[in-house]
């Protein structure tokens, strides 16, 4: 059975989610008050790089079976199922930012209460929400709306960038935050599809839904920081953080994903649920210590990082010219919010040093923040010429099999900051490289 779906909001998790529900035959209105955005997606433009979402929009728009437009009455009319993807930001103290989903609530309890469409609407909160937001737009829709017209259900994303539009398409669980038999059977059909492999979709509570999200963030983010404080101490004593990884991996207790050393997790997400899970805990005074731990970890990792770059340059960077491979925050994205990179080039500036870069996807958000400051280049090797050293912040595979002969012709010295260790110790001691990763014994040369 196909559905009529409203996605308000066309950030990251509207665009892919509202794509997905088209293209297994529901029919989609997707809203958002940027109307530059709205023209270039009737365009079949994307304006987000995710891996197969250019596709699939062409493939919905083409089949019309989804509508982008500015005008919500147009959602609110022809939508009995209608997503909250909006953004909720980080506040100064670390607590999310409701005033758009509570704001929207407000105005779709007006437009419903005017809508020829009286049928009963389920309202669902896809953005990540602290405990009780429900409740919260269950109340405001209140004002408006008798209880038997709308239910309002948790149904917390769980994409990871670069690979959001798999995980829609076939993703490990559905959870589901709701209390009515009527709305839960309406959503395990819409899901249905997705689950056909046998992975569950797991009906919970409002409020444990929305727990749900935070947590299973905050678990994640945990796991990379215990790497990253322990490749501190495998420093210190020799060790290497990568066989120690391969040793903790193959328990199937721990498992193997997310126990890579780095510079530092960043993007939306991790940075921003690790703040809001230790605030709301904070706020009912069962504060979270690991929680606020993971955070100051990551802080420092950046840091220790940054710090190893100039004791090198004996603590003078002034016009020493460092060449950066890699910009977002992750690969396979654009996405540069709370880049460990970024972190780098604000240290490396405020010490007079110059920069130049590149970046398979990310190069134009960059320039819209950094503008000319930081050279830009469109070619890896056009980066190092005439630099001091190359510094690596994100593990794009392009960078991982470098010609390093060319690298070598390029560079003033044969100096790498690996930030993501990706090459092999042995390797860079034959070519001739002083190279330093994470967690792992130095090559000096």
């Amino acid at each position: 059975m196909s559905y009529n779906i409203g996605i308000i909001g066309t950030g990251y998790v509207g665009l892919v989610t509202g794509n997905c529900f088209a293209s297994t035959g529901n029919n989609v209105y997707c809203v958002d008050i940027d109307e530059n955005k709205i023209n270039k997606l009737k365009q079949s433009i994307c304006p987000i790089y995710e891996p197969g979402l250019d596709k699939l929009l062409e493939s919905n728009n083409k089949n019309e079976n989804i509508v982008f437009t500015t005008n919500i009455n147009d959602c609110v009319d022809n939508c009995n199922i209608i997503f909250l993807c909006l953004p909720t930001p980080p506040s100064e103290d670390g607590s999310a930012d409701l005033h758009h989903v509570l704001n929207m609530a407000d105005t779709l309890g007006k437009l419903i209460l005017k809508s020829n469409n009286r049928n009963k609407r389920i309202i669902i909160n896809k953005s990540t929400v602290p405990v009780g937001t429900a409740e919260k737009v269950h109340n405001i829709l209140l004002k408006y709306l008798p209880e038997k017209e709308f239910v309002v259900v948790s149904n917390p994303e769980f994409l990871s960038e670069g690979s959001a539009v798999e995980e829609s398409l076939k993703p490990n669980r559905i959870i589901i935050g709701t209390r009515d038999k009527w709305a839960e059977e309406i959503l395990c059909n819409l899901y249905s599809p997705f689950v056909r492999s046998g992975n569950p979709i797991i009906v919970m509570d409002e409020k444990s839904a929305e727990i749900t999200k935070y947590a299973s963030n905050s678990f994640l983010a945990t796991k990379i920081s215990f790497m990253n404080e322990l490749s501190a101490y495998c420093e210190q004593v020799g060790a290497n953080i990568d066989k120690i990884r391969y040793g903790m991996g193959a328990d199937n207790r721990i498992g193997k994903m997310f126990l890579y050393a780095g510079i530092g997790y960043g993007g939306s997400c991790f940075p921003k649920d690790v703040r809001a899970l230790a605030y709301a805990a904070d706020s009912v005074n069962t504060p979270l210590s690991i929680v606020k731990t993971v955070q100051e970890v990551n802080y420092k990792q950046i840091d220790r990082f940054n710090n190893r770059i100039e004791k090198y340059f004996t603590s003078d960077l002034k016009n020493k010219k460092i060449a950066i491979w890699g910009l977002a925050f992750k690969p396979n994205t654009d996405d540069v919010r709370e880049a460990p990179a970024y972190k780098l080039i604000d240290f490396l500036l405020a010490r007079g040093a110059k920069i130049s870069a590149f970046d398979p996807e990310a190069l134009d958000n960059t320039r819209k923040i950094y503008g000319d400051r930081v050279e830009l280049v469109n070619k890896m090797y056009d980066a190092l010429n005439n630099a001091d050293a190359l510094v690596i912040c994100t593990e794009w595979n392009i960078f991982r099999t470098p010609d390093f002969d060319i690298v070598k012709s390029k560079l003033k010295n044969n100096v790498i900051f690996d930030g993501r260790n990706l090459f092999d110790l042995e390797v860079m001691n034959k070519l001739g490289f002083t190279y330093y990763s994470i967690g792992r014994p130095n090559v000096i040369n």
